[in-house]
């Protein structure tokens, strides 16, 4: 089995016991562009933390510890909304911007699609999982997803403008999950996607719900949360977890730049007739396609370094109160106490922040 992570972010900071006897609040209005909106629904992605917002628009999240929150916002006829809040050692206050759901407000027309139910097939293996545990999941409503195949790039896209919802009875789980993007590349096999989970309760009996909590615990094993709390504590090894990096090399199937760029410039700009053009100034297509197809190959590509990583190395204080984790190469995290087990923490070009939370604690 093979969990993964794909983190877009720099730092990931930790909160310590320093601070965790503190609580704070997050709280705000959540408006569009005029007024505040009554009703709205505010989650804590992540957690089972959820409000309303009153008859103006207002809100308050309470006896939250330090740490990084994504708050999530979802009121008909409006899109889903994220923000990332940060708490250090005060309570925050936000506003939150809505935008109308013009495809909730509008008619929209569907065209019938033969292959729309093998990408979504496709969209949940990948999304789910093929496990024991992903067999009893279910996704309810997926008539909100907007499906698109890039045959030039053999890339499934997949996005919605509504809260996925998964039910997982394995695990006494309805899911609503905010998907911010899916992509899958069947040349290279690169599965990526991110989003914002908030979890709420099944309706079980006392027994079911000591069997819900039995498979929780063995699902937290070797899961991102583990691995997370198991570096907060510095004991990843005790825990099962290695943590190699993953190096960028040059790719070895691509010719140097200033060779594509000269032969592509060759190709487009030499006069008539000398054997380069033929047929009355016609370009090499071939040759063409060759050296732009050189162009569109990464310069990069990632190799797995045997070495080690340890803790001590990624791991620092950001102040007396908060840890933060550094990296610039990805990392991959080999669980050992499972099979196959991968979990792996890689930036992304282009991608900057801080992912800041506390201590967890597995419920």
């Amino acid at each position: 089995m093979i969990k993964s992570l794909l983190v877009a972010l720099t730092l990931i900071i930790l909160g310590t016991n320093a601070i965790a006897q503190n609580t704070f609040s997050i709280s705000g209005l959540v408006r569009d562009q005029k007024d505040g909106l009554p009703g709205a629904s505010i989650y804590l992605s992540g957690y089972k933390i959820a409000t309303v917002a009153d008859n103006d628009g207002r809100f308050k999240l309470s006896n939250l510890k330090p740490g990084s929150y994504d708050l999530l916002v979802q009121l008909v006829g409006y899109l889903p909304y994220s923000k990332s809040v940060i708490i250090s050692d005060k309570s925050v206050q936000v506003e939150l911007v809505l935008k109308e759901n013009v495809a909730q407000l509008e008619e929209v027309v569907i065209r019938a699609d033969p292959n729309r139910q093998k990408y979504i097939n496709q969209f949940k293996d990948f999304f789910i999982g093929k496990t024991p545990n992903a067999l009893q999941c279910k996704i309810l409503n997926p008539q909100v997803l907007n499906i698109d195949f890039d045959i030039t790039k053999s890339t499934l896209t997949v996005s919605t403008t509504e809260f996925l919802i998964v039910e997982n009875k394995a695990l006494g789980y309805r899911l609503k999950y905010m998907l911010d993007r899916f992509e899958y590349n069947s040349r290279t096999h690169i599965i990526y996607y991110s989003g914002h989970p908030f979890f709420e309760e099944l309706k079980a009996s006392a027994a079911k719900k000591k069997k819900y909590i039995a498979a929780r615990e063995v699902a937290y094993y070797g899961s991102s949360q583990h691995f997370f709390r198991s570096l907060y504590a510095n004991k990843t090894q005790e825990e099962g977890f290695i943590i190699n990096k993953m190096i960028k090399v040059p790719n070895p199937n691509r010719y140097p730049e200033y060779l594509i760029n000269a032969n592509l410039e060759k190709i487009k700009a030499v006069p008539e007739k000398t054997g380069i053009r033929q047929n009355k100034g016609k370009i090499d297509t071939a040759l063409l396609a060759f050296w732009t197809k050189q162009k569109e190959m990464p310069r990069t590509i990632d190799k797995f370094s045997r070495a080690e990583v340890l803790t001590d190395t990624l791991v620092h204080y950001f102040n007396q109160n908060l840890k933060y984790l550094s990296y610039t190469d990805a990392l991959l995290i080999q669980y050992t106490k499972e099979k196959n087990h991968l979990l792996i923490l890689k930036q992304v070009s282009g991608f900057s922040g801080l992912w800041m939370f506390r201590k967890m604690k597995f419920q």
